[in-house]
C-alpha cells in the first residue's frame, strides 16, 4: 500500500474510515502523523516489514548510517539542536545492543527520543531465538520508559504514549519492541489518537505559588547572590525567561557543561563554566554566595565537587525542576519548585517586577567587586605565544573569532578537547553547543554533527574531536557523502588519549599506562578515501588558513587534522574528592 504525502491528513485524522493495514504501515502512519521528518536507522530482518513500509512513503527520509549506535547519536544530535524528538530505528539483538550505548547517552542528558527496535516473532520470545535479545530487560535502566507491542491493536496507541513521554516532563528515550509478526500483521486503522491519558503519569507543570514567592523574598534580599543553570533550561525552552530574570536583577550567573548558551557567554554577567574544569570566578561565586539560584540543574558530582566540602558553606539554596527526584538528591535544598522551568521563570519574573522590594545595590556592587578580583586571575591564560607547536586552545579561539557571528554549531566528542571547546568557545545562543555531558560518549562528534546538518542545513556545523574519540564512529564518514552533509571536522590530533594522559600525570605519577597510540591512520588521506577533504596542519600560523579555507568549501566534508602540543593540560582542573574552590589552576600548581 501506498503511503503518500496526499495522505497525511487523513493520518492524524482520528475517526476516518477504517483501513486494513499492517502493522509497519499503521507505525509509519503514526511516525506521518508527528510530523517526523528523518529517520536514523540500519535495516536487519526483525524490521524488514517497516522498511517495506518506508519504501512506499514520501514524507520522511530514512538516513542509513554504518552502525547502528551513530544511528542513535545521530538523531540524538538532531533532537539536542532543534527541539523536537530524535527517531532511530534498529533491528532485533545485536542492532539492539550496538544502539544500547546511543540510548544510555541520550538518557543521561534528558534527550526527547524514540528508538524502534525489530524483534523476533512472539511466538519465539524466549525461547533464544536467533538474534533474539530481552529489548526490554537491556534498556530498562536507560530509558525514561519501554514498551513491547504484543498486538497489532496497540500500535497506533503505545507511538503515541511513546512519543508523549519523551517529550513532556523530564524529557528522555524510550524504547518501542516491535515483533516482526506484530509489524505484519493486519487490523484496521481509524487514525491516531488526538490525546493521550495515563494515570501513572502526569509531570506536574505549574510550581507552587508559595514556594515561588519564598523563592523571590530569598533573592531580593540577598547580599552575594547567584544563578547557577543546566540543560534544564534549554530543554524547557526557558532561555528568554532566563535572560530576562538575570538583567533584571543585575545577578550573575553560570551554566553548566550542558548549559553552555542559556545565558550569553560574552556578556559580563556570565561567569563562565563551573565546576571540575570550570572558571575560577563561577566556582568561587559558587562557594561564596548566600543565596543560590538552581534552575535546571542538578549539582551532580563535576559541579560542586566534594558534596562536604560544599556543604561547609551557610547558604541558601532555591531550586526548580521540573523532575521531582532531582531535587535534594545529592544538596539539601531550602525553597524546592517541582515546576516546568520556563512556566516558574515567567511567575516569578512577574513577581519580580511587582514586588516593591529591590535588591540591595550596595551589597550588590560589594559582591561584583569580590567577582572581579577572581576574574582579574585570567584562570584561562595559555601561551599564546608559542609560534613553535599548535595549541588546541589557539584552534578553539581562532574558530570562535571567525564564527562569532555565524550562524553556526559546535559538536564535540569527549576528552580534553570538549574542555577547551567548552571553555574557549564563547556560546551566546541556546542549543549550539552539542556534547555528551552525563555519560561521557567517546564518539558522538561527527553522527551528532551530521544529524544537526540535516536539520539545519544552511548552518555551518563543526565537530572537535580528537584523534582517539573520532575513530569510534568515523566509518559515518561515509553517510556524510552518501547524504551530502558537509560538516568541518577538526581533530586536535596530541597522540594521546588527552584526559586519560592528563589524570595519569597528576595522578599516577606520570605512568602512561595505554594512554598513548602507537599507530594511528593518516587522516588526511583516510577521508579523502571516504570522498572528502583532508588538512594536515602542523604549524600555528597555518591555523588560520586552514580554517578559512575549510569554511570556504561549503558543499565538502573537510577533516582538519591539527597536529596540537601532546603536553598541554586542560586548566583550571579540580582534581577527584576536592572542594571546587580547591582548584589547579595550571603546571605550577601540581
Amino acid at each position: 500500500m501506498e503511503i503518500s504525502k496526499a495522505e497525511l491528513a487523513s493520518a492524524a485524522a482520528a475517526g476516518a474510515p477504517a483501513q486494513e493495514l499492517r502493522g509497519a504501515e499503521i507505525l509509519v502512519k503514526t511516525l506521518q502523523a508527528e510530523n517526523v521528518q528523518y529517520i536514523w536507522g540500519y535495516p536487519g530482518g526483525a524490521v524488514l516489514h517497516i522498511y517495506d513500509a518506508l519504501y512506499k512513503q514520501d514524507t520522511m527520509q530514512h538516513v542509513l548510517v554504518r552502525h547502528e549506535q551513530a544511528a542513535v547519536h545521530a538523531a540524538d544530535g538532531y533532537a539536542r539542536a532543534t527541539g523536537d524528538v530524535g527517531v532511530a530505528l534498529v533491528t532485533s539483538g545485536p542492532g539492539l545492543t550496538n544502539a544500547v550505548t546511543g540510548i544510555a547517552t541520550a538518557y543521561m542528558d534528558s534527550i526527547p527520543m524514540v528508538i524502534i527496535a525489530g524483534q523476533v516473532p512472539t511466538a519465539a520470545i524466549g525461547l533464544d531465538a536467533f538474534q533474539e535479545c530481552d529489548t526490554v530487560g537491556i534498556t530498562r535502566p536507560i530509558v525514561k520508559h519501554n514498551f513491547l507491542v504484543k498486538d497489532v491493536r496497540q500500535m497506533a496507541e503505545v507511538m503515541k504514549k511513546a512519543f508523549h513521554i519523551a517529550r513532556s516532563g523530564r524529557p528522555g528515550p524510550v524504547v518501542v519492541d516491535i515483533p516482526k509478526d506484530v509489524s505484519f500483521n493486519k487490523t484496521a486503522y481509524t487514525g491516531y489518537p488526538e490525546s493521550v491519558e495515563m494515570r501513572s503519569y502526569n509531570p506536574v507543570r505549574k510550581g507552587h505559588g508559595g514556594q515561588i514567592r519564598k523563592a523571590l523574598q530569598l533573592l531580593l534580599s540577598a547580599k552575594r547572590p547567584y544563578i547557577y543553570t543546566g540543560g534544564g533550561v534549554l530543554l524547557g525552552n526557558a532561555v528568554n525567561e532566563l535572560r530576562t530574570l538575570v538583567d533584571m536583577l543585575g545577578y550573575p550567573v553560570t551554566n553548566t557543561l550542558m548549559g553552555l548558551g542559556a545565558y550569553p557567554a560574552t556578556d559580563r554577567k556570565f561567569l563562565g563554566m563551573l565546576g571540575m574544569h570550570g572558571t575560577l570566578e563561577a566556582n568561587n561565586a559558587m562557594q561564596n554566595c548566600d543565596v543560590l539560584l538552581a534552575v535546571g540543574a542538578r549539582f551532580d558530582d563535576r559541579v560542586i565537587g566534594n558534596p562536604k566540602h560544599f556543604a561547609s558553606v551557610d547558604r541558601k539554596i532555591i531550586h526548580i525542576d521540573i523532575d521531582p527526584s532531582s531535587i535534594s538528591k545529592r544538596v539539601k535544598v531550602d525553597v524546592p519548585i517541582v515546576g516546568d522551568v520556563k512556566d516558574v521563570l515567567t511567575e516569578l519574573i512577574s513577581m519580580v517586577r511587582e514586588s516593591s522590594h529591590k535588591p540591595d545595590e550596595k551589597a550588590l556592587s560589594a559582591w561584583w567587586e569580590s567577582i572581579e578580583g577572581w576574574r582579574s586571575r585570567d584562570c584561562l591564560k595559555y601561551d599564546r605565544g608559542n609560534t613553535e607547536v599548535i595549541k588546541p586552545q589557539f584552534v578553539i579561539e581562532t574558530l570562535w573569532n571567525m564564527t562569532q557571528d555565524a550562524d553556526a554549531y559546535i559538536t564535540s566528542d569527549v576528552g580534553q578537547h570538549q574542555m577547551w571547546a567548552a571553555q574557549y568557545y564563547r556560546f551566546n545562543q541556546p542549543r549550539r553547543w552539542i556534547n555528551s555531558g552525563g555519560l561521557g560518549t567517546m564518539g558522538v562528534g561527527i553522527p551528532y554533527a551530521m544529524g544537526i546538518k540535516l536539520a539545519k542545513p544552511e548552518s555551518e556545523v563543526y565537530c572537535v574531536t580528537g584523534e582517539g574519540s573520532v575513530q569510534m564512529c568515523i566509518q559515518e564518514l561515509s553517510t556524510c557523502l552518501q547524504y551530502n552533509t558537509p560538516i568541518k571536522i577538526l581533530s586536535l590530533n596530541n597522540r594521546y588519549l588527552g584526559m586519560v594522559r592528563q589524570w595519569q600525570e597528576i595522578e599516577y605519577s606520570g605512568r602512561y599506562s595505554h594512554s598513548y597510540m602507537d599507530a594511528l591512520p593518516n587522516f588526511v588521506k583516510l577521508a579523502e578515501a571516504y570522498g572528502h577533504v583532508g588538512m594536515l596542519i602542523e604549524r600555528p600560523q597555518d591555523v588560520e588558513g586552514a580554517l578559512r579555507e575549510a569554511r570556504k568549501l561549503k558543499d565538502r566534508t573537510v577533516f582538519m587534522d591539527f597536529r596540537t602540543d601532546p603536553t598541554e593540560n586542560v586548566f583550571p582542573m579540580v582534581q577527584a574528592g576536592k572542594g571546587i574552590t580547591e582548584m589547579l589552576l595550571g603546571a605550577e600548581d601540581l
